[in-house]
């Protein structure tokens, strides 16, 4: 960009809809550039088919459609960039150090390939080096049996993982003794499961995929499932067809929710026209989502006090099913609109034609992500959406309902199968009940207190099953020096990447099979299951043929350690991979829901696990939806951020690029957003460029406001401008985690504060105009 840009100027926007004839060539790209183009067509045919494999990409739900293509652009990528033919094995680690592969970017490490051995690092010569799976076995069974006590040892879980491979893991851990359960939900929809189960009793969402054809309006709160979750906007656009209304409220202008042009439909693609994805696109400040919708409800009442028509809330539902209510209500009249106003960033109006539309629905959806989960009052958010939705009734009904949009693609499973740092009582005395073993009862760690407990020498071993903790985590530096003061870490992985780099004392990658490759046990190829947004339990089985026959499944590796360290207690480990129906089979006698589960997978698209408040069955105390009652909160910022505060701070998000998937970078654009090869990129309101003295295409330093003495700072990034609220800012992760303090988390949820950093922004010092 020329130094003589007009600094209001906005980037060259992308000026076509989101997906058409631009995704489609993005797909050919990254199926050629996969090393293994032809084998990856029939992987792509059978990408969320029946009798084919679960997509590793989002938890979105499947059409009933057995003719339809069932993939997106992005889980397009998901399944190249794991099919390659590209390898990573003992030769490649013989060649690099870990000091030199550590200066390479994230999307060189997973650009390598597939992890095809098991490796352990020898710290003498700063390499990895081949070991057996005996040996490696043997190596974590001698340090787990010499930790002093179980709750040394972190056990943490990618939402990638099956649920056969999650119940193996939680069963070992807890005979282990230990309940260090952090994972990926601790990261992204923790405030989602705590605010769910403490509102209506069960930490999952409301409705079906079937619902979204019946509702009347659907509400979408920061998200963007153009890049996240993109199958999501065939069903918002179907929902549009029949005249159902779209509001969002996105502190971004995001082209997936902007314009949509359906890659399968021949009549969109041939004449290029498009779908207006939405009745009216909102943009509050970043945490101000509680007070738009505190708005909406405040708007609510007084066109109720003032008209007395009856038909604006569900006296009937309200009375028979909520707890609580009139006292929320109290705390909305004695809210100002000044105060919602200023903090939601949205006018008067604005917020009445969201609430109008609201008003005038008889089947409402709402849907998030964690442009709402990521805040230190997230949980005061959802507790707001909860009490909004129950005042017309909108929980319990066809078309109608909350739904929370998860990221992984069994990340609800994992959770569902007992990979949780909080165990209910109920999983605890079905798995004593049944395995005669006591299990442990006090709370284990998140992914937070994981971090502090190893940086502090509590925690001697860690074992990552999938994910790239070290990326994915706040704070990096703080996170990677934990990891260095363990004594063990183990990564269950299938790619390169940095986690592997930031090693204890001792260091294992342990190759694991893919969605798309096939698993043979003793009693033949294995079907594994997952479980999407909508708590439907389907089947997955990979096509393709491993690319090494070194590599093992998730639930043998599992099996292999716990063997090591548990021999034959409390079950016979090695048996029972042998045919993971005998896995299914022990879930169906411990986990709800899942009787039968061997016959039931075998229904085309699996079966529906269920859900209490679906059935307006309330699992909490006093059997009613409990209202919680939240003040809108003095700041969005927590308070160790708050006295730091000047004229000049910004409040930042981390979000992702078009291409890349969680930490996985998948190439270095992002294509509706404007951006080419690059991602040191700082979106920046234009009026905020020149407030502060900056000019367009500008380098800068970005530093986090956190009251510890520590300094966190990255540098370099290039400022953008872009339609988001004054005030407020967004880059890439995993590249700004580096600014999110450890110690700040949400209230209740533990979760990292990602989309509200304190920043303050400085000249980078070359002071480039690019």
């Amino acid at each position: 960009m020329s130094e003589k840009k007009n600094s209001t100027d906005l980037p060259p926007a992308y000026k076509a809809p989101a997906g058409g004839w631009g995704a489609l060539e993005s797909t050919t790209r990254h199926w050629l550039n996969s090393k293994n183009a032809v084998k990856n067509i029939k992987s792509l045919l059978n990408t969320n088919q029946d009798n084919g494999f679960d997509c590793p990409g989002c938890a979105w739900g499947e059409e009933k459609n057995p003719n339809k293509i069932k993939f997106c652009e992005n889980g397009a990528k998901a399944v190249n960039w794991e099919a390659t033919s590209k390898q990573v094995g003992a030769d490649f680690f013989q060649q690099y150090s870990l000091s030199w592969l550590r200066e390479q970017s994230n999307y060189y490490l997973e650009y390598q390939g597939r992890l095809t051995h098991p490796m352990r690092y020898n710290p003498e010569t700063d390499k990895y080096q081949p070991i057996s799976w005996d040996d490696a076995f043997g190596l974590i069974g001698s340090h787990l049996k010499q930790l002093d006590h179980p709750d040394q040892l972190e056990l943490y879980t990618s939402g990638r993982a099956s649920n056969e491979a999650a119940f193996l893991y939680q069963l070992f851990g807890r005979s282990f003794g230990t309940n260090n359960f952090p994972d990926c939900s601790n990261m992204c929809h923790e405030a989602s499961g705590f605010a769910l189960t403490s509102s209506i009793g069960v930490g999952k969402g409301t409705v079906t995929l079937e619902d979204f054809e019946e509702a009347d309006a659907i509400f979408v709160f920061g998200q963007n499932p153009g890049t996240n979750h993109p199958r999501m906007l065939d069903t918002l656009r179907s929902a549009i067809k029949r005249g159902a209304k779209i509001v969002i409220f996105n502190p971004l202008k995001e082209r997936g929710l902007e314009k949509f042009q359906h890659p399968q439909n021949p009549i969109e693609m041939l004449t290029n026209n498009a779908t207006t994805m939405h009745s009216i696109y909102l943009s509050p400040k970043l945490g101000g989502d509680m007070a738009a919708i505190r708005g909406m409800v405040k708007a609510l009442l007084e066109t109720y006090d003032s008209s007395h028509d009856d038909t604006l809330i569900d006296q009937a539902f309200i009375a028979e099913h909520t707890q609580g209510m009139a006292a929320y209500l109290d705390g909305v009249r004695e809210t100002s609109w000044d105060k919602i106003i200023d903090q939601s960033g949205l006018t008067r109006d604005e917020i009445n034609s969201a609430a109008r539309i609201y008003m005038d629905a008889d089947k409402v959806i709402s849907t998030w992500a964690m442009g709402l989960t990521q805040h230190h009052h997230s949980v005061a958010i959802l507790h707001e959406l909860i009490n909004w939705m129950a005042l017309r009734g909108n929980i319990g009904r066809p078309g109608a309902g909350l739904c929370p949009v998860r990221g992984h693609s069994n990340v609800q499973g994992d959770r569902t199968m007992g990979i949780d740092e909080r165990p209910s009582d109920t999983l605890l005395d079905a798995l004593e009940a049944h395995f005669n073993i006591p299990m442990p009862r006090q709370h284990g760690h998140s992914a937070v207190e994981a971090i502090d407990a190893m940086r502090s020498g509590a925690c001697k071993v860690f074992i990552g099953l999938g994910g790239n903790f070290a990326a994915a985590s706040p704070d990096t530096d703080v996170t990677e020096h934990a990891l260095s003061q363990c004594d063990l870490t183990v990564h269950i992985s299938t790619k390169l990447n940095r986690s592997h780099l930031i090693t204890g004392k001792e260091a294992l990658i342990l190759p694991c099979l893919g969605r798309t490759d096939i698993d043979r046990q003793a009693k033949g190829p294995q079907k594994i299951t997952v479980e999407d947004s909508f708590s439907m339990v389907h089947a997955s089985a990979g096509v393709l043929e491993p690319s090494s026959a070194e590599m093992r499944s998730e639930p043998a590796i599992i099996a292999g350690i716990a063997h090591a360290v548990l021999g034959t207690k409390p079950i016979d480990w090695l048996s029972v991979i042998e045919d993971y129906s005998a896995i299914r089979a022990l879930i169906a006698q411990t986990i709800p829901g899942f009787s039968e589960f061997n016959s039931k997978i075998e229904q085309p698209g699996g079966f529906y696990l269920g859900n209490s408040a679906r059935k307006r069955d309330w699992a909490t105390q006093g059997g009613k939806v409990i209202v919680h009652r939240h003040p809108l909160p003095d700041s969005i910022l927590p308070d160790r951020s708050s006295k730091l505060l000047h004229n000049k701070t910004l409040v930042l998000q981390t979000l992702r690029s078009h291409d890349q998937y969680n930490t996985t970078i998948y190439g270095m654009n992002d294509r509706y957003r404007g951006i080419k090869g690059e991602r040191d990129i700082l979106f920046i309101n234009p009026a905020d460029i020149q407030r502060l003295g900056f000019k367009e295409g500008q380098l800068v330093d970005i530093k986090s406001l956190w009251d510890d003495g520590r300094t966190r700072e990255v540098k370099g990034f290039k400022l953008i401008g872009y339609s988001i609220p004054a005030g407020n800012i967004a880059a890439y992760y995993p590249e700004t985690n580096p600014l999110v303090p450890l110690d700040s988390y949400g209230v209740n949820s533990r979760t990292p504060t990602s989309k509200s950093i304190a920043v303050e922004l400085s000249a980078h010092q070359s002071n480039r105009i690019l």
